[in-house]
């Protein structure tokens, strides 16, 4: 017991087990040698082989004691008829189970029905007498004889389902409630032979969270109700919202007041300011059955905005009020409720009761008084109108009552139908014993039906499947009404959803028509969110000191995007990609090379042909002036070939204009490497040559071997291999490659060759520029020899040129990138080859043709 029970549990089994309950016998005993007590103001028996405990709420309690007082000063009123129809339900499923020949034949259910007035205490006290059977109750004695109690139908409340679990956990007899959804009850180590036809109110979170993902509603408030209840639901609610990044705008909980106290008073306005200043669109409602009544105090649709409440299954206990400003500030309300089913025949049986039947039930007469505004005979009210009896139902709107709205009276009709199917199943394995009423009596044993529970799995007539899982539940199925307050005070419910937790994600949640989910006060779709989302090409960032749903909106980076909204983080383009203007997708990035097509590349392509034209033409002239002393003076063969050279030169230029490929990345360094080094051999054999020849006319000089063409030759084959090898060890080390430089610029992709080896590159620059300073060299010392060698003042100058740009090309080149570095090499080529063509055969085609009186061979040997 100390285990089990809580305090005020404990107080009243104590109570229960040794006071003698003073409440006078309302009927007889199913015994004759045991009188049952009645501890209610109102309880119903009906005999057979198997008895049915039922514990149903009727009435609310009014307690003018405190609770370990007397029971018979805890009295019973506020009568519902709402509650009165479960009764009504539960007699029509047994008498209907009675009636069936495959369920349960041969075996009669019969029932004991107890009002438990909402009450903890009488509920405890109605399942001890219902067990007991005796006045006052005996602990582990039966007065039912051979007859059998098998189980328990209730309650609706909470509290009054918890003392019933209590006392039949200990006895392992079966209890289905219908109605309570605290989650306790889950517990199966305390509470292992307690099943419901509902599912727990932790299942509501779900369907709800489902909802805010649904239509993207992160920015919520919250109305509870200060008790066990509401308590659940906003811990559930807070837990399950963290891990949705949805947010709490309030949290208002309803505390049980004075209604005319200045607390209560200052509380209201209170609750009034915070959902006025609330930027929440929607506001959840999770309050329990005794705070319904305290929403008229802060519900004031004039200071109130318009909202969109999501409600619990507690709404309707706030539609029973009928406060017309009430249904005012909650009209449109979406609310959650156990999903419906059918009862077959049960409003034909409703519409054939009468009073004339029923005088001995005092509900029923209530029930009867309360339908039609009446009073019979016997009740003396000078004012009121009397009851014939011959009353209509058709005459009254049962609607606003909720009378068909059998949400909960189902549940009542599935809880009576799975205990009679566990029932059967237990009858039917019944294999080595008669199978009749008495032996079902004689070896029935409670805690079999348990096992069976478990695993319980029938069709209802109107074809609904009910099985109940690991904890005893129902799987979570609601639908999700819209509640319409008409102004004259009635309630128009519409279906417009479903949930259905048993399949897939993505697939739970249902709407019929989403367009008009939002009337009566919005016309469209409600947005709620701390801020404006995110619109596309923006993120999310957190805004200090605020909840997490809160947060500013800063653009995506350059080469980010983000096509969603409300983006956590933005995503970063491909390599070959960049953002557009509204960072809202990615488009290919632009590439960058010199191409032929660019001003800067055509130019150089034109410039470069143009000067490889200029060599040609240059070639032509010294080949028709060839017998001229001009021309013959300055080694005629050696010109040609540095012509022929500096033309390829020009035109190898060409090679870096257009998309770089792995074939024009191996042929241009290469190529115009070896053309080049031909070029500045053929001058350095031309200086050479000048020198030799000039010693060589010296009296005694051994030079006169040297002179001739094959020396020259020579000179040039070598220089030029030198340049070779060191190409083809380039080309077959580290070779160069096309190459794609994402990085430098966002914008642009710059295709270029990279050199593969940087070393290479410099050192046939390098011994480019060696075999161009020996020509220095050599022209500078050849400078004064007569004019009619002259010519090594031109390569003094060409070299000059040749050198001045190479130098400077060097740090240019490194300081450049894309098309410009390509560019600046290329210039390079065109400027130092001009200027070796200006400097050497300019001044002689300017003799050749200005000046033709000086290209004579008197001339040349006069002025020798």
């Amino acid at each position: 017991m100390e285990v089990l029970f809580p305090d005020r549990f404990k107080v009243l089994f104590v109570v229960l087990m040794f006071q003698i309950f003073p409440c006078a016998a309302e009927m007889a005993s199913p015994s004759s040698g045991c009188q049952l007590r009645s501890l209610s103001r109102m309880n119903y028996f009906s005999d057979g082989d198997l008895i049915v405990g039922g514990i149903l709420q009727m009435h609310g309690l009014f307690v003018n004691l405190p609770y370990h007082k007397e029971l018979r000063h805890m009295e019973c009123f506020f009568f519902s008829f709402r509650h009165y129809r479960h009764l009504l339900v539960l007699i029509y499923t047994i008498e209907e189970i009675n009636k069936d020949p495959e369920l349960l034949p041969n075996v009669t259910l019969g029932y004991q029905i107890y009002d438990s007035c909402a009450s903890g205490m009488k509920s405890f006290a109605s399942a001890f007498g219902i067990l007991s059977g005796t006045e006052p109750p005996i602990p582990n004695y039966s007065c039912w004889n051979n007859r059998k109690v098998v189980g328990f139908i209730g309650d609706v409340s909470s509290e009054s389902s918890l003392a019933i679990a209590w006392l039949s956990g200990i006895y392992r007899y079966p209890q289905i409630s219908y109605s309570s959804e605290d989650p306790i009850f889950n517990k199966k180590v305390e509470f292992p032979s307690v099943y419901r036809m509902i599912p727990n109110e932790l299942s509501e979170v779900d369907a709800i969270m489902s909802m805010f993902k649904y239509f993207g509603w992160n920015w919520v408030g919250l109305i509870v109700s200060d008790d066990d209840y509401g308590y659940r639901a906003s811990k559930s609610l807070e837990k399950v919202m963290r891990k949705e990044s949805v947010c709490l705008d309030f949290l208002i909980r309803l505390r049980f007041t004075e209604k005319r106290s200045t607390v209560h008073l200052r509380e209201t306005a209170k609750i009034k300011d915070t959902i006025y200043r609330s930027t929440a669109k929607v506001i959840m409602l999770f309050i329990s059955l005794k705070f319904a009544d305290h929403t008229k105090f802060f519900l004031d649709p004039d200071k109130i905005p318009k909202k969109i409440w999501i409600a619990s299954s507690s709404l309707p206990h706030i539609a029973e009020m009928r406060y017309l400003p009430v249904f005012v500030a909650l009209n449109g309300t979406l609310a959650f409720s156990s999903q419906q089913g059918e009862i077959p025949g049960f409003k034909q049986f409703f519409y054939s009761l009468n009073p004339f039947k029923y005088q001995r039930d005092i509900l029923f007469t209530n029930m009867w008084q309360l339908l039609f505004h009446c009073t019979f005979p016997k009740i003396k009210k000078k004012s009121s109108i009397k009851c014939t009896g011959n009353e209509s139902f058709d005459d009254i709107d049962l609607a606003s009552y909720e009378t068909f709205d059998f949400r909960i009276s189902y549940r009542v009709y599935t809880a009576v139908y799975a205990m009679a199917h566990a029932l059967h199943e237990l009858y039917g394995t019944m294999t080595s014993h008669p199978k009749s009423a008495e032996s079902l009596q004689v070896y029935f044993k409670q805690w079999q039906l348990n096992s069976l529970m478990q695993r319980l799995k029938f069709r209802t007539s109107s074809g609904d499947e009910i099985h109940v899982d690991n904890n005893g539940d129902q799987p979570a199925r609601y639908d999700i009404l819209k509640y319409y307050f008409l102004k004259i005070g009635n309630v128009k419910r519409i279906k417009v959803g479903s949930f259905d937790a048993s399949k897939s994600d993505g697939n739970q949640l249902f709407f019929k028509n989403i367009t008009s989910l939002w009337e009566p006060y919005f016309s469209e779709f409600v947005h709620s969110h701390c801020n404006e989302p995110c619109i596309p090409g923006y993120r999310k960032a957190k805004t200090e000191g605020k909840p997490s749903c809160c947060y500013t909106c800063v653009p995506c980076d350059h080469g980010e995007m983000s096509n969603i909204t409300d983006a956590q983080t933005c995503m970063k383009c491909s390599k070959y990609e960049k953002s557009n203007s509204g960072r809202n997708s990615c488009i290919p990035r632009n590439s960058n090379y010199l191409s032929y097509k660019d001003q800067l590349g055509a130019t150089l392509s034109f410039i470069s042909i143009i000067l490889s034209f200029t060599c040609a033409v240059i070639l032509g002239i010294f080949r028709k002036y060839r017998e001229t002393p001009i021309v013959r003076a300055n080694n005629q063969y050696l010109s040609c070939l540095l012509l022929i050279s500096l033309m390829l030169c020009f035109l190898s230029s060409l090679l870096f204009i257009g998309r770089p490929t792995q074939i024009c990345c191996l042929l241009q360094q290469v190529i115009f490497g070896i053309v080049f080094t031909i070029s500045l051999s053929s001058l350095l054999a031309k200086t050479l040559t000048v020198i030799i020849a000039f010693n060589a006319t010296k009296p005694g000089s051994k030079m006169k071997k040297y002179v001739g063409t094959q020396l020259s030759i020579i000179l040039i084959i070598v220089c030029s291999l030198g340049e070779t090898v060191i190409s083809a060890v380039w080309l077959a080390s580290n070779p160069p490659f096309a190459e794609a430089d994402t990085l430098s610029d966002p914008d642009y992709i710059f295709l270029f060759c990279n050199e593969g080896s940087g070393i290479f590159l410099f050192c046939i620059i390098g011994y480019m520029g060696t075999l161009a300073l020996l020509s220095f060299i050599a022209a500078f010392l050849a400078k004064d020899f007569p004019d009619r060698f002259n010519e090594a003042k031109n390569i003094t100058f060409s070299m000059l040129v040749f050198c001045s740009v190479w130098v400077t090309f060097v740090p240019a080149y490194l300081s450049s990138k894309g098309s410009r570095m390509v560019a600046v090499e290329i210039f390079a080529i065109l400027s130092s080859s001009a200027g070796l063509l200006g400097c050497i055969f300019i001044p002689k085609c300017y003799i050749i043709f200005l000046r033709p009186e000086l290209n004579t061979k008197d001339l040349v040997v006069r002025k020798s």
